[in-house]
Order: structure tokens, then sequence, then C-alpha cells
């Protein structure tokens, strides 16, 4: 029976390593056709949401019936618990990434971002994938001070997500109220794509310090 468990739990464990990999995937394909009026890539992210909520909805019936064979308790317990929010945090990764592709499509063939945004959308766009790879690699193999690191890189994203703000807000502003408003939601998707992989990374370090806190 231990063997048995063992076996379902790395299944799990890889079906969120995949899941890492599909949003890292989808947002760097949302990025694409964000910044290039790329509608093929976009369309492309769109089409593979689907893949990821499947992804999420096998996490949930492998843990649930593992929680009902196994009975999991301590540290098996806490590794159950931990799946099933990471994979609701990854999930939602992948409906954000979603968004900015809708936004990207819906803007096509113009580019739904203005010159002036595209250096800040970008600077978003490489921490989001920063902090893709790192829950990745924590999800494959556990490590707290990995984990850790994402506080940074989410402070070093608001900064940006300030900056944003401060352009969009300014006298000179040039683009009118629609444009600002796509990319006062842009920004959004971004900053809370790296709020939930922080929210990731914080179940990853309960997983392995038995702890709520960093």
């Amino acid at each position: 029976m231990r063997d048995e468990f063992r076996a379902d739990l790395q299944i799990v464990s890889q079906l969120l390593v995949d899941m890492a990999e599909a949003v890292r995937a989808a947002m760097r394909q949302a990025t694409k056709g964000l910044l290039t009026a790329d509608r093929t890539a976009a369309e492309t992210v769109i089409a593979r949401d689907a893949e990821i909520d499947e992804l999420y909805r096998h996490v949930e019936e492998r843990v649930c019936d593992l929680l009902a064979r196994q009975a999991p308790v301590a540290s098996d317990l806490r590794a159950m618990i931990t799946a099933l929010h990471v994979a609701a945090d990854l999930e939602r990764m992948g409906d954000l990434a979603d968004h900015v592709a809708k936004t990207a499509l819906r803007r096509h063939p113009s580019p739904a971002v203005p010159a002036e945004l595209r250096p800040v959308f970008t600077d978003m766009a490489g921490i989001a994938d920063r902090m893709a790879e790192k829950i990745g690699a924590v999800l494959a193999k556990p490590d707290a001070d990995v984990a850790a690191e994402l506080d940074g890189d989410d402070d070093a994203m608001d900064d940006l997500h300030r900056s944003l703000f401060g352009v969009l807000l300014g006298d000179d502003w040039p683009y009118g109220v629609e444009t600002a408003i796509d990319a006062t939601l842009l920004g959004r998707f971004y900053e809370r794509f790296a709020d939930h992989a922080v929210n990731a990374g914080e179940h990853v370090v309960y997983l392995i310090t038995g702890s709520t806190s960093a």
C-alpha cells in the first residue's frame, strides 16, 4: 500500500510540473501575441487553456481518490493539501495568460500595447516567465530557498506595475481612454500572475517545512 501511495503521489507531482510548464508556455505565447500582434500565438494560448484546466481536474481527482483510499496523515496529508492549492494557483495563472491573449486578439491586427509601454510589458513578461520557471523547478525538486525567492520577484513586478500607472496617469498620455483601460487590465493580469506564483511558492515552503510562514 505504501509503495502504491508513493507511486500515485509521484503522478500528482508530475501533473503539477506539467501544469507549471504549460502555464509558462502559455504566458510566453500570450506575450508574443500581445507585443507583436501575432494572431497565431494568441489563438494557441486560448485553444490550449482547456488543456491546463484538464490537468487541474486530473490533480483534483487523483488527490480526492488518494484521500479516500489512503487517509494520509502528517507529511503525506501536507503533500495532498499542497497539491490542491498549487494546482488551483497554476490554473488561475493559465487563465491570466488566456486573458492576455484575448486582449491581443481583440486589438488585432494592431498591437494591443503602444510602443511607449512595450518595454514595461516586456520586463513584466520576463519576470512572469522567471517566476513560472521557478515554480516548475521547485515542484520537480522541492527547494524552500528557491520558492522563497519568488517574493523578491513579486516585488520587482509590483514596481513595474506602479511605473505603468505612472505613465498611464501622466498628463501627456496620448492614446485615449480605451487604450489606457487595456493597459491597466494587462498590467493587472501580469501582476496577478506573479501573485499566484508567490502563493504556489508559499505552499511549497509549507510542504517542506510544515510552516505557513516563509
